[in-house]
């Protein structure tokens, strides 16, 4: 985990020192993720005009697909996740409707109890999202989202039965 970390702080203060004249940051959090499963989702987005950013995300304690009914506890990985998004909004300040393709790598394990074998829970992941984002004053953005991807690991897809992720989330943020 300390090297995405790493590699997301780098990514991070490189966008920071090349900012251009015009361009804005984003650093968000998913906060309905932390309440409902206790699961923390930060990142940060470079807005390269108007209607485009790309942004990396950190996933503590990612869990599979949102809706498999496991319990959120039994899993210990971490994920990282770049993606693309482009935005609708006519006032083109980087608001509105959003679509955003994804590559995820989660790392970890999973064990549904004591009894239970470990799952390697490696994989790459490849999806879309999409939402609404409203920016209130150009500083601080909020939206609902959603996600659903493919998971390319066959024991990860094994021990679900399904080989499709699903997440939604609540973001919130703050443009610099």
């Amino acid at each position: 985990m300390k090297k995405y970390l790493l590699l997301f702080l780098a990514f991070s203060i490189t966008s920071l020192a090349q900012k251009k004249e015009g361009s804005t940051h984003e650093v968000k959090w998913n906060i309905a993720s932390t309440i409902f499963l206790g699961s923390v989702e930060v990142g940060y987005e470079y807005l390269i005009d108007g209607n485009q950013s790309v942004g990396a995300e950190i996933l503590i304690n990612d869990s599979f697909n949102f809706g498999i009914g496991r319990d959120a506890n039994d899993f210990n990985t971490n994920s990282f996740l770049l993606h693309y998004s482009y935005y609708t909004g006519a006032e083109k300040n980087n608001s509105g409707f959003v679509i955003s393709p994804m590559i995820k790598f989660r790392t970890g394990t999973y064990q549904k109890s004591d009894l239970d074998p470990e799952i390697d829970m490696d994989s790459f992941i490849l999806g879309i999202g999409g939402g609404y984002k409203w920016n209130y004053s150009n500083k601080f953005v909020f939206g609902p989202y959603m996600t659903i991807g493919r998971n390319f690991s066959s024991e990860v897809n094994d021990e679900f039965n399904t080989a499709i992720e699903f997440n939604a989330g609540f973001g919130i943020g703050y443009r610099f």
